[in-house]
């Protein structure tokens, strides 16, 4: 059975519509700045709840603490992706505030 064919076709199929693609639009630094702060803010936050889980005969250790921490950024970015905790929301809206006065005074504080 001679596949080479196909494999071809999929290939310039699939380079075609990455050609076609529209670029992507840049993101706003302030929405950009929020979704970080929210995750850094939730880390701390699931750093602290991990401390207070009970491994059992797994517990302590220097791999642990590696891996609570990795854990913790990985519950973090999931809840920040999701928007539902309303803080980075919060965030852009007060830096938009701040570049709003920033504007109607001329840059000066």
């Amino acid at each position: 059975m001679d596949i080479s064919g196909n494999v071809t076709l999929a290939m310039a199929q699939g380079q075609a519509q990455i050609a076609n693609r529209e670029p992507a639009a840049t993101p706003d630094p302030a929405q950009t700045a929020a979704r970080d702060f929210e995750a850094v803010f939730l880390t701390q936050v699931m750093e602290e709840m991990l401390k207070t889980v009970n491994m059992g005969t797994m517990d302590g250790g220097f791999a642990e603490d590696t891996w609570r921490s990795f854990l913790a950024r990985a519950y973090a970015d999931e809840l920040a992706s999701r928007g539902s905790t309303g803080i980075a929301e919060s965030v852009e809206r007060s830096i938009g505030a701040y570049r709003a006065a920033m504007a109607e005074n001329g840059g000066r504080t």
